[in-house]
């Protein structure tokens, strides 16, 4: 859309009767990475790069949604600002306020979709944007028929996720009695993450010395903290060696694959985008990063307060956004909200498989785990995911029966 920012989308209808179906929007966190790149393209769009062709997603979420990916803010992907200084002192202020006016500007060219149920949706640091967003569409008094938000492996509250990966870590045997016992008496996570990203470092002696110690034992060399069980993409090289490069069901390199795909100049023209050397997260985008420690619970409960319905998922096989501290966080909600517990935690299925747990407050709040997932749980579990959303979307208990959902 054109402005003195432009914002890159893609929508994808639903794969059958979309004039019937709700929109969707799904938002990418980082802050500062793509929603197209990464939600579509690697998550829970209809095709996913592989080498020179575009493989089908039959778990893709246009199954049950007309999906809207926004890249958001500018400098994020193929969006972009007329004024480069702006990608200097971005902040969620300004994101926010882009956001509805590009969903005022979407509404405004595409009226059939203005009575839709609306659903926002995302993950990550997106448990800024989608939250706030929600907020302002409602203190604005927007006429979009805003029914729900659904944030996956959500940052909501800077210490408590970033030092829950400590417990998780060495609860999963990646590191040590010795190098728990430091990040939680000499520097915890959060010092840490706050004395590099926020305050620019460098880190005290002390903080360096375990940060240190838990790089050495967590080998990040071959294990993707954002999902423990599987391994990171190699470079060719060393693919040949260690035949690593794709487990039986999940491409481990699809990120590189995206990168790949969305720079060639044909898919560039294809997607009417401007061209550009695409990046998954930007490396323009400089944005405020005292921002992530401000807390999104008072937020969420202002939404739920509002009759926004709010579903907070977690992969669990992330270490990054550690589902102990999300799940605990959602449970500290719904006391401080008065909700009470209609659904006890309980276990759902997918099929004949354990798909996770859940928890349900008044029909207003959830939490749920999907069980084998990643902080971006599409990849690694699409069929669980869609089977979440589906619920999600159509407000109803996940299965808890041994049974199809």
């Amino acid at each position: 859309m054109k402005s003195k920012r432009d914002l890159f989308f893609t929508t994808l209808l639903k794969q059958t009767n979309p004039a019937s179906k709700p929109l969707v929007l799904w938002l990418n966190g980082g802050p500062g990475c793509s929603s197209v790149g990464v939600g579509a393209f690697n998550e829970n769009g209809p095709f996913q790069p592989s080498g020179d062709i575009l493989l089908k997603n039959d778990f893709s979420w246009n199954r049950e949604a007309n999906m809207l990916y926004l890249e958001s803010p500018a400098g994020v992907g193929f969006s972009y600002s007329a004024n480069k200084s702006f990608y200097g002192f971005v902040n969620d202020d300004i994101t926010a306020r882009d956001n509805i006016e590009f969903l005022q500007r979407w509404f405004d060219e595409f009226p059939a979709y203005k009575n839709r149920d609306f659903f926002i949706t995302g993950e990550s640091y997106a448990g800024h944007y989608v939250p706030q967003l929600a907020q302002l569409i409602i203190q604005s008094k927007l006429k979009f028929n805003l029914k729900a938000i659904a944030i996956g492996n959500p940052l909501l509250e800077f210490n408590s996720d970033n030092n829950a990966q400590a417990e998780y870590l060495w609860s999963h045997g990646l590191i040590s009695d010795a190098t728990f016992e430091n990040l939680t008496s000499v520097c915890n996570n959060s010092e840490i993450i706050r004395q590099v990203r926020i305050r620019g470092g460098p880190l005290t002696p002390a903080c360096d010395a375990v940060a240190n110690q838990v790089e050495s034992e967590v080998s990040g060399y071959l294990i993707d903290q954002y999902d423990v069980t599987h391994d990171v993409c190699l470079s060719s090289v060393e693919a040949q060696s260690f035949q690593l490069q794709k487990t039986a069901k999940i491409d481990v390199c699809i990120a590189d694959e995206t990168v790949s795909y969305l720079n060639r100049p044909d898919v560039q023209e294809a997607l009417h985008a401007r061209v550009t050397n695409w990046t998954t997260c930007s490396n323009v985008l400089k944005y405020d990063m005292k921002n992530v420690e401000v807390p999104m619970l008072p937020v969420l409960g202002d939404l739920v307060k509002s009759g926004i319905r709010v579903l907070i998922y977690s992969g669990d096989q992330d270490s990054v956004i550690p589902l102990t501290s999300t799940r605990t966080l959602v449970n500290g909600l719904a006391k401080d909200l008065g909700l009470q517990t209609n659904v006890p935690y309980r276990v759902w299925f997918e099929e004949k498989k354990v798909a996770g747990w859940t928890q349900v407050y008044s029909d207003a709040l959830s939490y749920a785990t999907i069980r084998g997932a990643g902080h971006e749980a599409p990849i690694s579990q699409p069929e669980r995911s869609l089977l979440l959303f589906t619920s999600f979307l159509k407000g109803k208990p996940l299965p808890k029966a041994l049974t199809k959902y």
